[in-house]
């Protein structure tokens, strides 16, 4: 055989097993990102205890949104207390929304376990609400900023 024959038959077989290598930790990655269990919200220390009127003030830096205040509150678990003032539900899950005076507001997406207590839930009903902070947004289409939480659980 012709060494350079010999020597590009080494390297196709060096980039096929690197490669399957690769695929290999690939979807091993994969799977770990897609079973990923969070522990109940429910049973996790609150970070922060906020009012929800002052939280969402806390998000405004005159008419843009408060970088310093996502880099702050995302991806941690909060209480937030205040006033329902929309109950959102959609076939199996129920949102539970509070605003401001401005037309700002909360959205809080709640876990599976907490889905039937959140149906007792009404407008208006004073309310204490754990879960993760995914930050702050502005609406283009409505013009106002809005905050979303994820994994949320009602307080006792």
């Amino acid at each position: 055989m012709i060494p350079a024959q010999s020597q590009k038959k080494n390297i196709v077989k060096r980039i096929f097993i690197a490669a399957v290598i690769l695929l290999v930790i690939g979807a091993g990655i994969a799977v770990y990102l897609f079973t990923d269990k969070f522990e109940d919200t429910a049973a996790v220390k609150a970070d922060y205890t906020v009012n929800a009127l002052q939280f969402m003030n806390e998000f405004k830096l005159n008419d843009t949104l408060n970088p310093a205040a996502n880099k702050k509150y995302a991806e941690k678990i909060i209480t937030v207390n205040g006033r329902v003032s929309t109950v959102e539900t959609a076939d199996t899950t129920t949102n539970l929304k509070i605003e401001n005076a401005d037309g700002a507001y909360i959205l809080f997406a709640f876990q599976q376990q907490d889905q039937l207590a959140v149906k007792q839930v009404k407008a208006g009903d004073s309310i204490s609400i754990k879960g993760s902070c995914n930050g702050a947004s502005f609406s283009e289409i409505l013009g106002v900023p809005f905050i979303t939480f994820k994994r949320c659980s009602l307080n006792k």
